[in-house]
């Protein structure tokens, strides 16, 4: 297929990208370029592509496509709750009207990057039974509740000719070329490597399902050339059972990966309400054959050996791959407007 990706210099599509051509697909990007230079030991060749804020896009940009994979987004719950208003104007506006564009230009596909955040405070006190994708939905944060509303307004739009389909991932870990350090794994394991400490703040109760990188690109791949019947107009968890973690467990895991490492569990932001456990059998049922590869052990000691390799120091750990830090930065500089628009 020709396919557009949106985000493909970001954490996700600099890993997706290769994935999707190595499927024998034709890639074009589409990225504003905010993070292009948070980079992290060698990176791919970009695919060819256009340098556009996503809010900015045209008929354009998506005619003669036979798919769109959309990634690009205020992409965590810090970001979203330093400016509601741009997380909804970004992820959850021009998301749809980029779909609407989509369908009007004649593409078929349509793959949502959508997020397991969706359900937020799950509402199982002992967490016993899995969340599946017909579960309730209760976002607890506008990044969260900016996708619900994507996944319903792309819900509406879908016909015999537009199949959207909504991939909620769990929080993503592991090497990017481009990388963040601003989700749980890949930041405890910076923590550890820079300071000796793998630090908690929450009280490490709460459950995270996790999903490398890479899996994640496998999946969305799988999904693009699914029979249409099969993910037409669906949810689908992606990740792995045996990734629905504690983020005590994750602290474990860590410092099992990076010798001398301690685990300290501070409690000082109290119990995070983001908590559930996730039933992923849904997708693997839809795709035959498909199963995750990576555990968050084995992403650990990736992670630990890649920042060991490339040279991660602590101002790039707090500054470069932190993405609130960069567009605190980029705005200071004047480089950005208040819309997180390009200056010039």
């Amino acid at each position: 297929m020709r396919v557009l990706l949106t985000g493909h210099q970001g954490y996700l599509g600099t890993v997706m990208a290769p994935v999707l051509a190595a499927a024998g697909h034709e890639v074009v990007g589409l990225d504003a370029g905010l993070f292009a230079d948070c980079v992290l030991g060698p990176t791919p060749a970009d695919p060819p592509g256009h340098r556009v804020d996503l809010r900015d896009i045209t008929a354009d940009h998506v005619a003669g496509f036979d798919a769109v994979i959309h990634l690009a987004a205020l992409s965590n719950d810090p970001l979203g709750s330093l400016a509601p208003e741009l997380t909804y104007d970004i992820n959850h506006h021009a998301s749809v009207r980029l779909a609407r564009l989509a369908r009007d230009a004649g593409v078929r596909r349509f793959l949502y990057a959508s997020t397991c955040s969706v359900y937020g405070a799950a509402g199982d006190p002992d967490l016993s039974n899995l969340v599946g994708e017909d579960a309730p939905l209760r976002p607890v944060t506008p990044y969260a509740e900016s996708k619900v509303r994507v996944e319903d307004d792309l819900h509406a739009l879908a016909d015999g000719d537009f199949t959207p389909v909504f991939m909620r991932n769990a929080t993503a870990f592991g090497h990017s070329p481009r990388l963040r350090a601003d989700i749980v794994l890949n930041n405890l394991v910076g923590h550890a490597l820079l300071s000796g400490e793998v630090l908690v703040l929450s009280d490490g109760t709460p459950w995270r399902p996790l999903v490398h990188a890479a899996d994640i690109a496998r999946a969305f791949t799988a999904a693009l050339s699914a029979p249409r019947e099969a993910v037409h107009d669906r949810a689908f968890n992606i990740g792995s059972e045996i990734n629905n973690v504690t983020v005590a467990e994750i602290a474990e895991q860590v410092a099992e990966a990076v010798s001398g490492a301690k685990v300290r569990i501070t409690g000082e932001n109290g119990a995070d309400p983001r908590s559930y456990r996730v039933d992923f059998s849904r997708f693997r049922a839809a795709i035959p054959g498909f199963d995750c590869e990576w555990t968050v052990k084995q992403g650990a000691l990736e992670l630990a050996d890649a920042y060991r390799e490339h040279g991660l120091t602590q101002e790039d750990f707090e500054r470069r791959f932190t993405r609130l830090a960069v567009l605190r930065a980029a705005s200071d500089a004047g480089a950005v407007d208040d819309t997180l628009r390009w200056r010039g």
